[in-house]
């Protein structure tokens, strides 16, 4: 497989229902219970000056409210209509940003997410998922130490973000990220990977199921580089993180849910979704996991809410990370 080996875009259109693998957990309490914005300190933006957004001033680390509720997974009554699969999560936090260059430096420079500084049994684990957390045997599956994990985020010199040296990509999101550096970035940075529950439902606006996650009405196909760090594969670069907002955010103020990066998501890559899913994950299932979001050289199928891509957990191209947060 080369750098630039494409994942595969799944169809997401499934008959029987299947719940091997699920780790199921019961809903929270109404997002009335919690602030806006998570009132915690990220590590990754101790000392970070503020550079994201679209006029360069936002906190990287900003993370929103997601009020929980139940909605479809991968429908958008577009092009996505069947209705066999819902799903209910609990209110979370959400990541406003994609992890920048900026913030993964701050990971890197610790000395984390290595063999010999991998995260603690059980680090990064959702509250209401048995087993969601850290496993010791994927230390092997980390870079040895700090200068191979630079090396392996040097993926493909036309794409990727990251730079030895800071340079004008710090509040591009960073890329060439193999699930497991994902993981551990998150855990570290006081979060978590967003189950790909989670992801579909902040992405689909919740029950509104919006065919991208700015469409309104839901069922809007509109999409152009007003949107998202979008240009239909004429694109040259990753963008700033936040570049299209408020434009192109989110339900909740998200941005980049559409393009620019894809991110990875908890889940392994199963033949359907579970039934019932309650804080549910695919934590048992196969060799593969799931990624959401639709990179900037993308075409707009792919950036739409309900579609979703998987690869191996090793895959290193332009798939980054946002994290989540459990109130």
């Amino acid at each position: 497989m080369t750098p630039l080996a494409r994942p595969v875009v799944g169809i997401l259109i499934f008959g029987l229902a299947f719940s091997a693998g699920c780790k199921c957990g019961r809903t929270s309490s109404t997002a009335s219970s919690h602030g806006g914005t998570w009132a915690g300190t990220a590590p990754s933006c101790k000392g970070l000056a503020a550079t994201c957004g679209p006029a360069g001033n936002e906190d990287c680390c900003k993370s929103l409210l997601v009020p929980g509720g139940t909605y479809y997974r991968s429908y958008d009554g577009v092009d996505y209509v069947d209705k066999d699969y819902p799903a209910t999560v609990s209110d979370f936090y959400l990541d406003k940003y994609e992890v920048t260059v900026g913030r993964f430096r701050m990971f890197v420079n610790a000395g984390m997410g290595t063999q010999k500084s991998p995260p603690a049994e059980s680090a990064g684990a959702h509250p209401r998922i048995a087993g969601s957390g850290w496993i010791s045997t994927w230390n092997a599956n980390l870079a040895a130490d700090a200068d191979a994990l630079k090396t392996a985020q040097k993926c493909f010199a036309a794409y990727q973000s990251w730079t030895d040296a800071p340079g004008s990509n710090e509040s591009k999101p960073v890329n060439c990220l193999s699930w497991y550096t994902a993981f551990a970035f998150c855990a570290w940075d006081g979060g978590r990977l967003p189950t790909e529950a989670e992801w579909n439902y902040a992405a689909s606006g919740g029950n509104e199921q919006r065919y991208y996650p700015w469409s309104s009405p839901p069922s809007s196909k509109t999409i152009d580089d007003s949107y998202a760090a979008y240009c239909g594969g004429t694109c040259k670069s990753l963008q700033t993180v936040g570049s299209k907002s408020p434009k192109g955010d989110g339900k909740w103020g998200q941005s980049d849910l559409g393009g620019n990066a894809w991110e990875w998501t908890l889940d392994r890559n199963s033949a359907t979704f579970p039934v019932p899913c309650h804080d549910c994950a695919v934590l048992t299932i196969g060799p593969l996991r799931n990624f959401r979001s639709g990179a900037f050289d993308d075409i707009p199928a792919t950036l739409r809410s309900a579609t979703r891509h998987v690869y191996h957990p090793d895959y290193h191209g332009i798939v980054g990370v946002r994290c989540a947060r459990s109130p």
